[in-house]
């Protein structure tokens, strides 16, 4: 699979404190435990980290509770994983009681979003140009310091 793939560790402001990339290949579960083992004693006021639900399998949640003692809550719709309702012999439910049609922000969701909004705006974090991870990892982290400076620029006048 050609390709990679970007963690992101963001506050709830969406700036970055800690980026993994690699390949495209490896799943979002398999790629948070590096992103996040080695911050093990690092940030020891966080208790708490959002994730989306491709983060529940291969015992992700587990390992974080485990390794690192944070608790994890994973932000997806309501909706996500029913297949079917329930309801009385002849009550008529609409299909958009079920699942409603269209895009819907995720509570806490669309901050991470927003941080790879901010990263894309980077010509050269916009395709895949880096030949190595670490130095695409190197641009992210560039960015972000880009875009903070501007931040403490504009406040400081």
């Amino acid at each position: 699979m050609k390709g990679r793939k970007r963690h992101l560790l963001v506050d709830t402001l969406g700036l970055i404190l800690h980026v993994l990339v690699h390949e495209a290949g490896l799943q979002d579960h398999e790629g948070g435990k590096p992103l996040l083992k080695p911050l093990k004693g690092c940030f020891p006021r966080l208790k708490l980290i959002w994730v989306d639900s491709a983060y529940k399998k291969g015992g992700f949640i587990e390992w974080v509770k485990e390794m690192l003692g944070w608790e994890v809550e994973v932000v997806e719709h309501p909706w996500s994983g029913q297949r079917g309702t329930w309801a009385p012999k002849d009550a008529i439910i609409e299909k958009e009681q079920i699942r409603p049609s269209g895009f819907h922000v995720l509570k806490w969701r669309w901050i991470v979003e927003r941080t790879f909004a901010w990263l894309s705006t980077w010509r050269r974090l916009g395709k895949d140009y880096e030949m190595l991870p670490s130095s695409e990892e190197a641009w992210i982290y560039l960015a972000m310091i880009r875009i903070m400076l501007r931040r403490l620029a504009q406040n400081s006048s």
